[in-house]
């Protein structure tokens, strides 16, 4: 199979670097991968690519592996995208969409970036990998890497959610709680390449987790019928998802894809715990200082400092969007109204962009008339705390009051 990959490109001063060999950053910042997209736009068709599987690598041309036999997959199939009308009347919303990614291997959007990152790092021949992680990354890269035969490295906070710390020691990978945050974990990480040799796989610290999630973008696109939404609202932490798909957009309009010139509105969404970006963006700045005393219940998005955080704001930016933050106290409260409404298994980063929604709504920012879509990034059975709930209880099944149980209360 041919592969279309021309270089690696830095993102914060364009320096070419080769793609022929592994990569993290270049002064300290991301990269991009490049492609010919003149050649891909005469390889493939929108025709060509309906016709094939649904999943991820339908798009293989548009992706940097060169042996499609020797890939690292468990199976990613097309999410679904799923419309929601009780949900959208809640805010006046006719045209309300959720992508729910909770359908891939390991329960969450994780898999597609760690599908290409450790496929990737198979072809280069690396057999040693670590993340840092504060919930579904180190379970997808255990999974993956165990699928690929590598040893896996997982560093997490104590307070990480229990099923991912679970989830990383049954796939075998060395599992470890550190005391602190994500950014705590990073540091140790960083000391152990010296020690270890193994290769980081965190966010953003090689291109690879940056293509696997702007299949989101693309699969986006082809289930709209090419013609993208009004407004996405992203929960963000280290941003990937949202500077992927806006990668994916830029790509596909290159390809003359696109049924017209219009982009999504990209809305950065965070917990008033966590909002490194919100400051940024509030104050016009293209970096994010650390946010101090991190706090959320929405695991993935608690992260203080994010190394492609000009990425993420240069997107929004870029696309008129915005960057927002909602209440920490709601979160568990917008997981209700989702699942509630609509049945689906909404993870506590989706709730926040519920609760964004909510407020952008009411601001009139989103019309009623807009097509809205959300990004349900993990299934909620992954956040047993998020979910932690006292039940009424049948004190006495021999003598029941059924008037209290039509109540929803003990009896």
């Amino acid at each position: 199979m041919a592969c279309f990959v021309t270089h690696l490109e830095s993102a914060l001063d364009a320096t070419r670097l080769p793609a022929d060999r592994p990569q993290t950053l270049h002064r300290d910042r991301p990269l991009w991968v490049r492609y010919d997209l003149e050649l891909v736009k005469r390889a493939i068709s929108k025709q060509l690519v309906a016709s094939r599987p649904p999943g991820l690598w339908r798009y293989r041309e548009l992706l940097p592996y060169s042996n499609a036999n020797d890939v690292v997959s468990l199976g990613e199939g097309m999410t679904p995208l799923i419309h929601c009308p009780r949900l959208g009347d809640r805010f006046g919303l006719s045209e309300l969409w959720i992508k729910d990614e909770s359908r891939l291997p390991t329960g969450s959007f994780k898999s597609r970036g760690l599908a290409l990152a450790v496929t990737m790092a198979k072809q280069f021949g690396i057999r040693r990998l670590a993340i840092p992680t504060a919930g579904n990354a180190g379970g997808a890269m255990a999974a993956y890497a165990a699928r690929a035969g590598m040893d896996a490295f997982v560093f997490m906070p104590d307070d990480t959610p229990a099923i991912n710390q679970y989830e990383c020691h049954l796939a075998g990978a060395k599992t470890f709680l550190v005391p602190g945050l994500i950014t705590d974990c990073g540091k140790i990480i960083r000391e152990g390449r010296e020690h270890l040799g193994w290769f980081d796989v965190s966010t953003l610290k090689e291109p690879y987790r940056i293509e696997g999630k702007k299949t989101m973008g693309l699969e986006l696109a082809e289930q709209m019928d090419w013609r993208l939404p009004d407004v996405i609202l992203y929960p963000t932490g280290g941003g990937t998802g949202l500077i992927g798909m806006w990668k994916a957009f830029e790509e596909l309009a290159h390809l003359g894809w696109l049924a017209d010139s219009n982009r999504p509105r990209m809305v950065a969404v965070q917990s008033d715990g966590c909002a490194p970006i919100v400051r940024a963006f509030e104050r016009g700045e293209r970096f994010a200082e650390m946010f101090a005393g991190a706090a959320t219940i929405a695991s993935g998005i608690r992260v203080p400092a994010a190394v492609g955080d000009f990425m993420i704001l240069d997107a929004v930016r870029a696309s008129g969007g915005r960057a927002i933050a909602v209440s920490e106290s709601r979160i568990r409260e917008w997981m209700g109204q989702g699942m509630q409404s609509e049945g689906l298994a909404i993870c506590p980063e989706t709730a926040a962009c519920i609760g964004a929604l909510e407020q952008l709504s009411a601001e009139k920012w989103i019309a009623p008339d807009h097509r809205v879509v959300i990004f349900n990034t993990g299934a909620a059975q992954k956040y047993p705390e998020a979910m932690r709930v006292d039940l009424p209880r049948v004190a006495n099944p021999s003598n029941i009051d059924w008037d209290r149980i039509a109540q929803g209360v003990g009896a």
